[in-house]
Formats: C-alpha cells, sequence, structure tokens
C-alpha cells in the first residue's frame, strides 16, 4: 500500500518537512539492519484522534533497543508526546505512526561502536493493510517455504528491522503465488506467524494461539485479543499449533497493528469454515473496532487521546520553524 505523505516528520528530536527527514546512505542501519522500530495507529474517535495502546508500544521499542544494545537517547514521555505532535502538527484524526530507531552513519563495523543511535517519528495516512473487503470475507493465504528463524538465533521478542528480511521472503512468495499473506512455519515446523501479523486457530470452540516460541512477534493486537476475550466470556490457551489445523479451523484469523482483525479465507487453497469471516472472527472485531465508535468501553486505558488537530495558523507557524 503507498504511502501518503504528510507535512512534517520527527527527525532527530525536531520537526522538519517530509522530505528532509532523510540519511546518509552509510548508515549503519541500512546495510546490516540494526534498526527498532513500531507500527502503531490512531483512530478517530468522539473526543479526537486517540492513539491505539501508546505507551505499551513505546515500552516494546525500548525493550526492542536493550535487546540490541541500542541507547535511544530519549525517554518514554519524551516518545510518547513526539507521537502526539506527528498527529497534531499533520492534521490528522487517523493515521498509522512509526517511530523508528536506527544505528546511523559512524562505522561499518558489526559492533557499530561509533555509529549513533538516531530516533524519528512519521504520522500519515493509511487504511486497511490486507485491504478495506479484507475484513469482512477474509484472505487468501499459502504456508510459505520459509521458516521464521529460531529465538535462539534471532531474538523474535525484539521488533528489528533485520527480522523482516525473513518476514519479506514469506510474504513476497506467497503474493507472487497469487495469495494475498503468507503463514511461516517456526524452525519445529509449528505455525509461527504471517508475515507481518500473529494468527488465532478457532475449532470446536477453542481458540488458539501460538507461544511466544514459536518464533513469534508478542503483537499488542494479538495481547488486546486475548485480554478482550474475557470480557466476551471466552478463554485463549497459547500452545503449539500444527499446519494441518489450519485446513481443518472453523475460523482463522490475523490480527497486528496494520491487519487489525483479518479473517483468513483459505490456506494452501482449503476453504476455512464458510469461506467468510466467522461469527466468532466477528465478535472480536466488534469488540475490539468498537473501542473506537463508544461501543465497547475502554477499560483497559488503551486509547492516548491527541488533542484537537492545529489550527491552520499553528500549522503556518511550525512550517515558518523549520523552514
Amino acid at each position: 500500500m503507498a504511502v501518503k505523505k504528510s507535512r512534517f516528520i520527527w527527525f532527530r528530536g525536531e520537526l522538519v518537512p517530509w522530505d528532509q527527514a532523510t540519511t546518509h546512505v552509510l548508515s549503519h542501519g541500512l546495510h546490516y539492519g540494526s534498526s527498532v522500530f513500531e507500527g502503531l495507529r490512531a483512530y478517530d474517535t468522539s473526543k479526537g484522534a486517540a492513539i491505539f495502546r501508546l505507551r505499551d508500544h513505546t515500552a516494546r521499542l525500548f525493550d526492542s533497543a536493550k535487546i540490541h544494545r541500542m541507547e535511544l537517547g530519549y525517554s518514554e514521555d519524551e516518545i510518547n508526546e513526539a507521537c502526539r505532535t506527528v498527529i497534531r502538527v499533520n492534521g490528522l484524526t487517523s493515521a498509522y505512526i512509526r517511530p523508528i530507531a536506527y544505528r546511523g552513519f559512524g562505522d561499518l563495523s558489526l559492533t557499530a561502536t561509533k555509529s549513533p543511535v538516531e530516533v524519528s517519528i512519521a504520522a500519515f495516512e493509511w487504511g486497511a493493510y490486507l485491504g478495506q473487503e479484507a475484513l469482512e470475507q477474509g484472505v487468501d493465504t499459502c504456508i510459505s517455504s520459509w521458516r521464521r528463524p529460531s529465538p535462539g538465533a534471532v531474538p523474535s521478542a525484539a521488533k528489528a528491522g533485520g527480522n523482516y528480511l525473513a518476514n519479506q521472503l514469506i510474504g513476497s512468495e506467497a503474493v507472487r503465488n497469487g495469495y494475498a499473506e503468507g503463514i511461516a512455519l517456526d524452525h519445529l515446523d509449528f505455525v509461527s506467524e504471517g508475515s507481518g501479523e500473529n494468527i488465532f486457530v478457532i475449532r470446536r470452540g477453542e481458540i488458539a494461539t501460538p507461544p511466544a516460541w514459536s518464533s513469534i512477534l508478542p503483537g499488542l493486537t494479538r495481547d488486546s485479543v486475548m485480554q478482550l476475550a474475557d470480557s466476551l466470556g471466552l478463554s485463549i490457551v497459547e500452545r503449539p499449533i500444527t499446519r494441518q489445523e489450519l485446513y481443518i479451523a472453523d475460523e482463522l484469523f490475523f490480527t497486528g497493528t496494520a491487519a487489525e482483525i483479518t479473517p483468513i479465507r483459505s490456506v494452501d487453497g482449503v476453504v476455512v469454515g464458510e469461506g467468510k469471516r466467522g461469527p466468532m472472527t466477528q465478535a472480536f472485531q466488534d469488540a475490539f473496532f468498537g473501542l473506537f465508535s463508544g461501543a465497547t468501553p475502554d477499560g483497559f486505558g488503551w486509547l492516548d487521546y491527541v488533542k484537537p488537530k492545529v489550527l491552520e495558523d499553528d500549522v503556518d507557524e511550525v512550517e515558518a520553524q523549520v523552514a
């Protein structure tokens, strides 16, 4: 999905025009994947733009940085406020937000002792990752020939740029073969995740999802679904899932910040259930999207409300400051 430019990016602690947020071609992160990042969504609510689970995403960004020995140079509160700022100054009511920290230009040694850590945050309009119609009709998927690496080889709990080389192989293979998304197995041949989503399996009333050791990124939308299940009177078990279970499932769905909650219509040409969104998947969707419409009470404190968008005069003042 193409990215629609917004006006400003928070770049190295300052707001700069979109096209001026650039880095050196010899940046360490470009050559070795030494970056950590997050993906957040802001939703348009009756109280204005609200960022979903902002503090939790920022905490995970710092966890990822710690795993990879990266000092960000900012506090979590400063990153949280910068995320709110890019929503305000760009006049956005709903948006995708991308904070990223990467090792910049300094040296090209693998130890990166002289490469500074740089932090940027962008926000822009972005629709449903797998397509708006997929939220109801579902998507066609395949089991990828590529595996997710062992968590002992690549720490899957970190949302790191280098990890996504494997995910690119998973997703691009699926698209080349006419599918919307690929599903990867882990190093033990159990189901892991999609190229950018966690996965849930429903069969005969049981709802299951792969455990952390199946090389998954423990997603925040995944966690949200697990917590929402309690309010729906449902329970979810984390356990190893075999490939064959996907073929005989009553319902399957993906979760992720970009994908939100997207049903899976088929796996390897085998139709799942009735070949469209099932009733339990819809119940989770209703509870999830209800957080933003007001139909679901936010008893979790997940919504971080951004002050109303700045007036045009305020935007002009920001442009004058960064010119």
